[in-house]
């Protein structure tokens, strides 16, 4: 089946590959930010790099944590495909932490997990605010 930019002449064609490298995540304190993340996810914080602090996802994506002190942050949305295996232990983390965690994006439904798309999933927030998401399946897209 062709795909949807097949049509394009081929210098209008973007690259085979196009992947996410690495993105910015504004927080008050990068060291706090990017250790809580890590520690949920079961991974490490990286060697800063200028006024960042990376978070490697493994995949070869990086968080970028940023500090921005002199105004509110907005809050982002971050979800991340996590292990069927390691979904237990990153609940397990949270609730030591006591950090609540919620079946849906609004965070209505506190203490419980979701299972959409035949997976399980779960929103939590960061220290700062950010609407994170762990799950097990990626989202049926149309």
């Amino acid at each position: 089946m062709p795909s949807a930019q097949s049509h394009l002449p081929a210098a209008e064609r973007p690259p085979a590959a196009v992947r996410l490298d690495h993105t910015n995540i504004y927080a008050t304190d990068r060291h706090r930010s990017a250790a809580f993340l890590a520690a949920v996810l079961g991974l490490r914080v990286g060697t800063p790099f200028g006024p960042f602090l990376p978070v490697d996802l493994g995949n070869g994506v990086t968080l970028d944590y940023y500090e921005k002190r002199d105004e509110p942050i907005q809050s982002q949305h971050y979800a991340f495909l996590v292990p069927e295996e390691g979904f237990d232990g990153m609940i397990a983390r949270l609730e030591a932490a006591g950090v609540t965690y919620y079946a849906d994006p609004h965070h209505t439904d506190p203490g419980r997990t979701n299972g959409l798309f035949g997976g399980r999933g779960a929103y939590f927030e960061d220290p700062d605010g950010h609407n994170m998401e762990i799950m097990t399946r990626p989202y049926v897209r149309p």
